[in-house]
């Protein structure tokens, strides 16, 4: 029996110890990471920005991890560096610090590129453990890694309505304790991968594609997935970076009180990626996609027009079923490309980082030449780009006979 295969039963033990532990990790970063959008109502006030300039602030972030992620991604494939992990997390510790006492707007953006290069550094070489823990339950295990980053996407604006609020914007630096903590579950988890995913790779076998799907195949499914994830983050970049200040702008909300309806979308999303993984499992990665971004399309385009309690409650449903495609893209991603997983993760955390980055910049000159309500019209009509679903194959070998 080779070496893979012996070590295989004590994956199979650890795998939901190792997959909690890469949640927890997930959620202490993605925490670290939504305080900076969390803070912009702060942030425009302390530093007289436009909405340009807070748009700029979500771009050089997320544009910083979109074009590291896909050359570390595809660097690990060949070369795993398990003990990046901890570096990662130590520069987004860094950039909170530098965010915390940041004395002008040029400080905030080398805050802002320090949390990127982190978020690059963490989601490639993290989403691989997953999938070696994951026991060939791959939906579910990407879903129990992404749940923990929506969770701490979902804590940030609470951590700011009720910790940085009241205490001020330094009291950010109290957050780089949940970064000390995330470097040391980081490490124990670079030891679990060197020993047994990193020492035990096949040098001379890589496959590039799915075995029964052209190149041309292939090609065309990552492009569709990769418009579909556009679509799907240059939305949610609306909610992530103007949420807030819609709700403050449409029904005069304390700054406080909006944060907790931002957290309520969050936790929305949080669920939604809980149940699209093990569904992809279960019915098929095309029919969660397909429900996940064109099935909420009546939801977007009545939003922008109902009162609070209505909004509130669009926001749940929307962030619920828009979050449940992302496991499932990237799983199927995944399985057209077999043995790419770094490359892939990287190249699609990567790009939602872009996209939203992209979308963020200029959903705020948008903003600033028309209104907040006027960004959330527009981008009501992204998820009709689902349309584009029905160009995927299956990913399933035919049967024989």
């Amino acid at each position: 029996m080779s070496q893979t295969l012996s070590a295989q039963p004590f994956v199979e033990r650890t795998a939901l110890t190792v997959l909690g532990a890469a949640s927890i990790c997930h959620l202490l970063n993605d925490l670290m990471q939504s305080l900076l959008p969390a803070l912009y109502p702060i942030l425009q006030e302390g530093y007289g920005l436009s909405f340009a300039q807070v748009g700029m602030l979500t771009f050089v972030y997320q544009i910083t991890a979109s074009l590291f992620q896909p050359f570390i991604g595809f660097y690990t494939d060949k070369r795993p560096l398990p003990y990046s992990l901890p570096v990662g997390m130590s520069s987004s510790l860094v950039g909170l610090v530098t965010i915390a006492y940041a004395p002008n707007y040029v400080g905030l953006l080398v805050g802002a590129i320090l949390l990127g290069l982190g978020s690059a550094i963490f989601h490639p070489e993290t989403s691989r453990i997953a999938r070696l823990a994951s026991g060939g339950k791959h939906g579910l295990a990407q879903s129990i890694f992404q749940v923990g980053g929506n969770f701490g996407s979902a804590i940030g604006p609470l951590a700011v309505a009720f910790v940085i609020l009241p205490r001020g914007q330094q009291s950010l630096a109290w957050f780089a304790l949940a970064a000390l903590l995330g470097i040391v579950i980081l490490t124990g988890l670079g030891r679990w991968y060197q020993r047994n995913g990193h020492a035990k790779r096949p040098s001379n076998t890589t496959p590039v594609r799915h075995a029964f799907l052209t190149r041309a195949q292939v090609s065309k499914a990552v492009a569709v997935l990769l418009i579909l994830l556009f679509s799907k983050y240059v939305y949610l970049a609306s909610f992530t970076s103007y949420y807030i200040f819609y709700m403050m702008n449409e029904f005069g909300l304390s700054t406080q009180t909006a944060q907790v309806y931002q957290f309520i979308f969050f936790a929305a999303v949080a669920a939604g990626t809980v149940a699209g993984g093990p569904i992809g499992d279960r019915l098929g990665r095309k029919i969660v996609i397909w429900v996940s971004i064109l099935g909420v399309l009546p939801f977007t385009l009545v939003l922008p027009y109902v009162g609070l309690t209505a909004t509130a409650a669009l926001s749940i449903v929307i962030g619920f079923i828009m979050a449940s495609a992302f496991s499932a893209i990237v799983v199927y991603a995944q399985e057209l490309m077999p043995g790419r997983v770094g490359m892939v993760s990287g190249l699609f955390f990567g790009f939602i980082f872009g996209a939203g980055g992209i979308g963020a910049a200029l959903l705020g000159i948008l903003a600033d030449h028309t209104s907040i309500r006027f960004v959330f019209q527009v981008c009501a009509f992204l998820p009709f780009i689902g349309i584009l679903t029905a160009l995927l194959p299956n990913t399933r070998e035919p049967k024989a006979g």
